[in-house]
């Protein structure tokens, strides 16, 4: 017997037990151990009933993460869920905790299953490029239907136990003890003489609907919103076959699909993108030992739409939080938009009325510095504007208890300057939200010179609070994205002076897999954000830079984007549809002509390139610099925080997929075309020249 899995009896139960901390991951020991219990039980003639259950916090939580990558070891997963499955005596599995993955397809091997009424189960295999490969396309279906199989498999959301028992994927539900909950329901197997119910040869949840119908819809739904992946649609494939094959020939498919997937770039991207986000919250040299402050209350400055939606982040995490505003008129603004974005999720069926009014009341409206005196964090999210910051934390400064963390949500200012306005410069820290707060995932935590290690791990602490992913960056212009994203933004409007159009640019990097390409995204955050931004990056840069003019031109003209009808693109009443903006043609005119530029077609690699290879040699930059610790970190802000496809792993997995060798000839390319903004970064030209990658340099090397 393998050590992470023991046997017991209970009498004429077998109980087996999987205890390999910290998520019972399926390693090889695992699936030996498993193996092993299930046909020892079967071979006992005193065994009349198996149930399994798991140490710790969680049922199984799915495959080892260790193992990615490596080669096969015996035995395999689907072999020992077949096992399961095949054993003459009826199992029961005991679910608590989250059972994902082959966690779940363990379960399902098993010929009953039930669950603790918090638990959770799921297949996320999609969300690595892969589709569950041990049986859980099939046997799924067969219980739950077809529709709630393919909603489960395809977008890999988990749910709840209730839920799970409405769909007939668990039997019961249970409170308290997991080994009493298996071996009374092992009991009452025996006791009401039922055998094994073998998933695979269940048939109820295909029947009863027009399965061909729903894998059609569910196909075409696939193809319009999750464009360019690639194991979506193996998943719908997968599913149905379930539908026209017995489980054999079934299981059969399912791994020639599940091979396909192995085999797609797609899987190593999102597989890095996995890894990636886990290594973000690892701070090289921040000493273990370092506790973060307790944060029991907060406070945001600003009760805009940023301020508002940082305050929802604590709210719905159970922190009370204060929302300060310069008047009465100003605060009951504010409120009142905190409460139009919960009414919007109650309408929408993610929020109920009463979670809502929970949450309103951990919101308290200030207007006096002063009550923010015993709070543990302040966040300002104030105009971003440094003489405005200054005012923020002189006050911040002189009416905060000792100890307290005042942070800025500045997404570009300098943060060392920031905290020089104040008598603590060690207690001050950056939390860069992204908007809108209390929906995006991303949190760039911006450690000032002078930020303590306890100030910097207690803000780590609180973005995991918050639910947030958060990355350590460096005190630069922009910090990470912000400074990429200038590049990547700069790039797109020259090349509409150069011929392009905004339809084309924007159609080009949607196709690449953008979420939004770069004009739609600044007509939906206000053309004069990026207006002051580019007026001080004027005054401040080498002044033989070319800038390009066009949103210059917008924004004398009024059109700041969807708040005033018009930007880049042109919008109805109501509607965010982006149109074209009939007087945009004469500006790009004239910015050509400006430039001495005759318009020309501009292909769409070219587009692509001119743009995303910005964001790679700036991201070398920043590595150089220190600004981001490692290449994946910036990675995981530019997939969480910018819409870059995850399928693409960030710009720089993408560019190591590539070739450095083959980025770089391009960067210098249009460095000789286009001058300095493309000067090659030296980290780009040494990684290159020693056919090397992002993913493999370290800091020092």
């Amino acid at each position: 017997m393998a050590e992470f899995v023991r046997l017991q009896r209970h009498g004429a139960i077998a109980l087996i037990i999987v205890d390999n901390p910290p998520v019972n991951a399926l390693s090889q020991p695992v699936r030996q151990g498993l193996q092993q219990a299930f046909q020892a039980a079967d071979a006992d003639p005193e065994v009349l009933a198996v149930a399994l259950v798991c140490e710790g916090n969680t049922f199984i939580a799915g495959a080892d993460i260790k193992e990615f990558g490596k080669p096969p070891q015996a035995p395999s997963l689907p072999d020992v869920i077949d096992s399961i499955e095949n054993s003459r005596k009826p199992s029961v599995a005991v679910i608590h905790g989250t059972a994902l993955g082959g966690g779940l397809e363990v379960a399902l091997g098993c010929h009953y299953r039930v669950a603790r009424k918090d638990a959770k189960v799921g297949l996320p295999e999609v969300k690595l490029g892969l589709l569950p490969g041990a049986g859980g396309t099939q046997r799924l279906p067969r219980l739950a239907g077809v529709a709630k199989a393919l909603d489960m498999i395809v977008s890999g959301q988990p749910i709840g136990a209730a839920e799970a028992l409405e769909h007939h994927i668990v039997d019961e539900l249970f409170e308290g003890d997991l080994v009493e909950a298996g071996l009374a329901y092992a009991q009452r197997l025996i006791d009401e003489g039922r055998g094994p119910r073998r998933t695979g040869e269940q048939s109820a949840g295909l029947e009863g609907a027009d399965n061909a119908e729903l894998i059609a819809a569910k196909h075409a739904e696939v193809a319009k919103r999750m464009r360019g992946l690639f194991s979506p649609l193996r998943c719908v494939a997968a599913v149905e076959a379930a539908t026209k094959l017995p489980l054999a020939e079934g299981l059969k498919r399912e791994r020639e699909l599940f091979a396909e997937c192995l085999q797609s770039p797609q899987r190593a991207a999102l597989v890095h993108s996995f890894f990636a986000e886990r290594q973000a919250g690892k701070i090289a040299d921040l000493p273990a030992d370092v506790k973060p402050r307790a944060v029991k209350s907060a406070a945001v400055i600003g009760g805009g739409t940023m301020g508002v939606g940082i305050a929802l982040c604590f709210a719905n995490a159970g922190i009370p939080v204060k929302l300060l505003e310069i008047n009465e008129e100003a605060l009951g603004r504010a409120l009142q938009r905190a409460r139009d974005t919960y009414g919007a999720s109650v309408k929408r069926g993610s929020l109920t009325e009463e979670a809502m009014e929970q949450r309103l009341k951990r919101v308290e409206g200030v207007t006096d510095y002063a009550a923010l005196a015993d709070v543990d964090l302040v966040i300002e999210a104030v105009f971003e504007e440094m003489d405005v910051k200054r005012q923020v934390f002189e006050r911040l400064d002189a009416v905060c208890k000792p100890g307290a963390i005042l942070a800025s949500n500045t997404s570009s200012l300098d943060l060392n300057q920031i905290a020089a306005f104040t008598q603590r410069p060690e207690d001050v820290v950056g939390l860069h939200f992204f908007s809108p707060a209390n929906v995006m995932r991303l949190l760039e935590v911006v450690r000032g010179a002078k930020t303590s290690d306890e100030v910097l791990a207690t803000a780590m602490a609180v973005g995991k609070q918050l639910k947030k992913v958060s990355v350590v960056v460096g005190v630069c212009d922009g910090f990470v994205g912000n400074r990429m994203v200038f590049q990547y933004g700069r790039e797109a409007e020259f090349l509409l002076e150069e011929g392009a159009t905004p339809q084309q640019v924007d159609g080009a990097l949607r196709n690449f897999g953008m979420a939004m390409g770069p004009f739609a995204m600044r007509d939906l955050s206000g053309l004069d954000i990026g207006q002051a931004i580019r007026k001080r990056q004027r005054a401040e840069l080498p002044a033989d830079r070319d800038f390009p003019t066009v949103s210059d031109k917008l924004c004398e003209a009024g059109m700041l984007g969807q708040k005033t009808g018009a930007g880049y693109y042109r919008y109805e009443p109501g509607n965010r549809t982006p149109l074209e903006n009939p007087d945009l043609a004469p500006m790009l005119d004239a910015a050509s002509r400006e430039k001495g530029l005759e318009r020309r077609e501009l292909d769409e690699q070219y587009i692509i390139e001119r743009t995303i290879y910005a964001l790679v040699n700036e991201g070398a930059k920043i590595l150089e610099e220190g600004i981001a610790q490692r290449a994946s970190d910036i990675d995981v802000i530019y997939l969480n925080g910018y819409g870059f496809p995850a399928f693409r792993g960030g710009p720089m997995f993408y560019a190591d997929s590539v070739g450095l060798d083959q980025v770089l000839a391009r960067v210098k390319a249009l460095h000789a075309r286009c001058g300095d903004w493309w000067k090659p970064a030296p980290l780009l030209e040494k990684l290159a020249a020693e056919g090397r990658t992002f993913s493999d340099w370290q800091p020092g090397q």
